[in-house]
């Protein structure tokens, strides 16, 4: 009977030993559950912070835009480039007003941008349409410009000498008589002089469909106005024509002539004129004179 209890004795013995070795097993897996728990914790805190400071940031998103305080975007008037084929370029591609910088300033001008015609980038300089603004203007005037870039205007000789004399620009016209039908001139070669050369004309290489000849003064022809006569002719030819341009002896064209409705105009000489399209007792209806540098 000894022998036997003293078995059974070993045997609880041995059980015992293994509950307590199973018993620090379970401690130390209490612990690490303890200490994943405990981080866990500490996990949803940051992610609970992060989700309340997120529901704040959106409900003040909301609180902007219901007042009227969206984030401000930049218009097209905001965003200022050199010409018309630099905005074309950056990816603006609609006709409309732009804000062009004057090269060695800081001043800045509105000119019509023509984004369709022949490939677009052109720069308006001049546009007649209508007969509501007076072209007949002096130096100063024809320097800084007048009149609407989105209806008729002239862009200033100075902005047309800063932005030709520094790259060669090519010069297109666009002419439109009263019955419809339109022609045009291009020049591969443009520029024009300065001030003290008093803008004096420069082109070349004609083509186009407004008469086998160019209608436009040769090269070398000053620009004139009512009160700045740098014409070849002994009379004033801006006087007698009417508006400014680079008249040499009063010449064959004057697209910044009186505005005259019809066309016809037997009595005076003096209206909007290509003489080699229409001849010179003709009147257009509209008229636009734009420039695009060569490399466009």
């Amino acid at each position: 009977m000894e022998g036997k209890h003293e078995i059974e004795l070993q045997s609880i013995k041995a059980e015992r030993l293994e509950m307590q070795d199973l018993l620090m097993k379970q401690s130390g897996i209490i612990g690490e559950l303890e200490k994943q728990l405990s981080v866990a914790t500490q996990n949803n805190s940051i992610l609970q912070s992060q989700q309340v400071s997120l529901m704040e940031t959106v409900h003040n998103l909301l609180n902007m835009v219901s007042h009227g305080n969206e984030i401000p975007r930049v218009s097209r008037d905001e965003v200022v480039f050199k010409d018309c084929a630099e905005v074309y370029k950056s990816g603006l591609t609609a006709n409309g007003v732009y804000t062009l910088h004057i090269t060695n300033t800081t001043e800045t001008v509105k000119a019509f941008c023509h984004m369709e015609i022949n490939g677009g980038g052109w720069t308006i300089f001049q546009h007649r349409e209508d007969g509501n603004v007076d072209f007949h203007r002096n130096w100063e005037e024809y320097k800084l410009g007048f009149g609407d870039p989105s209806g008729e205007y002239w862009l200033g000789n100075e902005f047309v000498h800063q932005l030709t004399s520094q790259s060669p620009h090519v010069l297109r016209i666009q002419l439109k008589d009263w019955n419809g039908n339109e022609a045009f001139a291009v020049f591969d070669h443009f520029f024009v002089g300065n001030e003290q050369q008093k803008y004096r004309l420069h082109i070349k290489g004609y083509s186009g469909t407004a008469g086998r000849t160019s209608s436009l003064s040769p090269s070398g022809t000053k620009f004139s106005t009512k009160d700045a006569d740098n014409d070849e002719c002994g009379c004033n030819c801006s006087q007698m024509a009417s508006g400014g341009w680079w008249f040499q002896a009063c010449g064959p064209s004057n697209l910044n002539g009186m505005y005259y409705s019809g066309g016809m105009n037997t009595i005076r000489f003096n209206g909007i004129k290509w003489h080699y399209w229409k001849g010179s007792h003709y009147s257009l209806k509209s008229t636009t004179m734009m420039i695009r540098p060569v490399a466009f």
